[in-house]
């Protein structure tokens, strides 16, 4: 073969799919067309001069226009802000939509057993009496639940509080994998806590107290791990009940869904967590009156409720459910 005549006479496809590689954000439908086969074409006059072994050269001009080409044919997508956006007006609330029935159960049975504790507490005094000595509970209940909220600076609070919960929401989700075992344990332990501080606070006259200062940050941190253990007994099921699917299809598919819940949570947790550092914290300086803290709380709840139940309802009725999207196929290297 002679190849000064193969080059010339391709060359006019080489050149062409160089300006549209260059041009490749701003291809029209039938340019793309046209990228992709001058892409298999070239490819195949790579092949041929490979082969030939006769102009090492135009093999390596050759070689950087496909690697090129293949780029800007299977690598092409959206802009990074786009898949953000559509992450958190779709793909996100279509997950808490779709799962909405196990993390509200979720949060109902959480609820029921830190109430049932902390009337426990509160009618049996031989049950307070337990918890500690007088001096300890007085010490807990007129000093250490308040000032939780503004012995550190706000800033560095707010961030502790969504690490500590960013990592409860996750332990949730990933216990999930052990047949929603663990889940269960991480969440009883959380609704034992919360009912015997509320038993403590209210059997010693700090009603308004404790719902004054958990109510502005809580509804909207509880609810996120509520979520957060919903989706790990969900993931759990999938191994038990995994229906019409194979029992790795939909632990996987249960799974994919699982990890982009908990992104999202995240970013939910460090609202709650800013609220708790900036909103509650200042409550208990004083600065802010417990009604104005309630009233954000409940708002951010509201809006968050909205999110769900508008926002996620509508993508999961146009099929959004929170898998990932299937890949595009690669163009074939003829």
């Amino acid at each position: 073969m002679d190849i000064d005549v193969f080059a010339a006479a391709h060359n006019g496809d080489w050149e062409r799919l160089e300006r549209l590689v260059r041009r490749r954000r701003r291809l029209d439908g039938a340019e793309v067309d046209e990228l992709v086969d001058l892409y298999q074409r070239v490819s195949t006059h790579l092949s041929v001069v490979r082969s030939s072994g006769q102009d090492p050269a135009l093999v390596g001009r050759l070689s950087a226009l496909v690697a090129r080409a293949r780029s800007a044919v299977t690598g092409a997508h959206d802009p990074a802000w786009r898949d953000l956006v559509g992450f958190f007006t779709r793909v996100f609330p279509a997950i808490l939509y779709r799962l909405r029935w196990w993390w509200l159960g979720m949060t109902a049975g959480t609820v029921g057993i830190a109430a049932a504790v902390a009337w426990w507490i509160v009618a049996d005094p031989a049950v307070m009496h337990a918890m500690g000595t007088p001096e300890y509970v007085a010490q807990v209940v007129e000093y250490e639940f308040a000032n939780y909220y503004v012995e550190n600076p706000r800033g560095s609070f707010a961030a502790q509080v969504w690490t500590n919960n960013a990592w409860v929401a996750a332990q949730a989700i990933l216990y999930g994998v052990a047949f929603g075992v663990p889940t269960l344990y991480v969440m009883l332990l959380n609704a034992l806590n919360l009912g015997a501080m509320a038993g403590l606070m209210i059997g010693h006259g700090r009603a308004d107290v404790f719902f004054g200062l958990i109510l502005p940050h809580g509804l909207l941190e509880l609810t996120a791990v509520f979520v957060a253990g919903g989706i790990g007994l969900r993931l759990g099921w999938s191994l038990i009940a995994p229906g019409d699917r194979t029992r790795l299809r939909a632990f996987a598919e249960e799974g994919r869904s699982a990890v982009a819940a908990a992104l999202g949570l995240a970013v939910v947790l460090f609202i709650s967590g800013l609220i708790e550092g900036l909103v509650t914290g200042n409550t208990v300086a004083g600065h802010i009156p417990i009604p104005v803290a309630l009233g954000i709380g409940v708002l951010a709840e509201v809006l968050f409720l909205l999110y769900v139940f508008v926002v996620g309802r509508r993508a999961h009725l146009e099929g959004e459910t929170g898998d990932i999207r299937n890949a595009p196929a690669a163009v074939p290297v003829a």
